[in-house]
């Protein structure tokens, strides 16, 4: 048994691990720094954007070239909308922007859309003039990308924010009013488009994945097996420790130390044994926490995969990932496993 143990260390340890093998030995790196958030429309009405200034003072200071986000790209909400029977409950949570008025306005679906955007770009100026903007403003509102939109929105001078260009007075209300994304308290509209309008940028990536969700066969008993796999004493603590950080977001270093708290080292393990780890011991005969699990390993894989291939664009670059705090750890460890990838610890803007 000793040897049979023994040879089962060899083995492993010869497995490939693509994360030793960093590259290319000349040139420099690709740096990502993954923010764990809270969703900020879920926070209590103490918390003023405003509160987010220091935050994205260092974030500016650390300078992204590439912004991912946690939306739906419109390529994915478009797919999804061809499976209803699938997505119905997925495109009610997740694709919350209807391209339908943009379309009427530009004439372009979203993957015409989609194409028109990536031909502007391709050939976009130093110094685009303002009506340029509008209409990439306005294509990506077509093309179901309106954090982008929301960028192009911001880097126009305020008297040259106006219908035109494809903009009209519906498209231009719903920037104005931040009636997109997740909302006008959402990190996409308070956090990555003006951080990246301030940066020179472009637009954003929208690298939320949802291809992976499914209807319970009896939702009913799943939510109840998940719910009993919930209550322990790591969920408990995550409350506890939520509701101390919530009360103290009323001002800017308040909302400083709940991104510590959220982008500490040990928070990952807690999340992990409070949630899916506890649903992966759930002892229901159907197993549904494993199917959860499944999801949720499933979802942060693609996600790594959009994020991998936005970097793949542009080498040599810094991202900054933006998404809620229970998917830190797992892209952290899922893109560490590339081999053009260096994880930066977000110690560097937070402490």
């Amino acid at each position: 048994m000793l040897c049979a143990a023994s040879a089962n260390a060899q083995e492993s340890a010869k497995i490939f691990d693509p994360s030793t093998l960093k590259g290319p030995a000349e040139g420099k790196p690709n740096e990502v720094m993954v923010l764990g958030t809270a969703h900020l429309k879920y926070l209590p009405a103490a918390f003023k954007p405003e509160n987010l200034k220091l935050l994205n003072e260092r974030l500016l200071a650390w300078k992204p070239r590439i912004i991912a986000t946690e939306n739906l790209s419109g390529t994915q909400c478009a797919y999804m909308r061809q499976y209803p029977q699938r997505y119905k409950d997925s495109i009610a949570s997740y694709c919350g922007w209807d391209p339908a008025p943009a379309r009427a306005a530009t004439g372009l679906d979203v993957p015409a859309a989609t194409a028109e955007a990536a031909r502007l770009l391709a050939a976009w100026p130093a110094s685009p003039a303002p009506a340029q903007r509008r209409r990439l403003a306005a294509v990506f509102l077509a093309g179901g990308e309106p954090v982008s939109a929301l960028v192009q929105w911001l880097r126009l001078p305020k008297a040259e924010r106006r219908a035109g260009d494809g903009l009209d007075a519906t498209l231009v209300a719903a920037l104005e009013n931040r009636r997109i994304g997740r909302g006008a308290r959402g990190e996409d509209n308070l956090l990555a488009a003006p951080l990246a309008a301030a940066l020179g940028l472009e637009r954003v990536v929208s690298m939320d994945d949802h291809t992976a969700d499914s209807p319970d066969a009896d939702p009913k008993a799943a939510g109840e097996a998940i719910a009993k796999a919930w209550d322990n004493p790591s969920v408990a603590k995550i409350r506890q420790l939520d509701e101390q950080l919530h009360a103290r977001v009323g001002d800017a270093e308040g909302v400083m130390e709940m991104y510590r708290t959220l982008n500490d080292r040990g928070r990952a393990r807690l999340m992990f044994d409070g949630d899916f780890g506890a649903a992966l011991e759930e002892p229901s005969p159907r197993q549904y926490g494993r199917g959860y699990v499944s999801y949720w390993e499933t979802r942060n894989l693609r996600m790594a995969a959009n994020i991998r291939e936005a970097i793949g664009d542009q080498p040599g670059s810094r991202t900054l990932v933006i998404v809620g705090a229970a998917h830190k750890g797992y892209l952290e460890a899922y893109l560490n496993q590339m081999h053009d990838v260096r994880i930066v610890s977000t110690d560097q803007v937070l402490r």
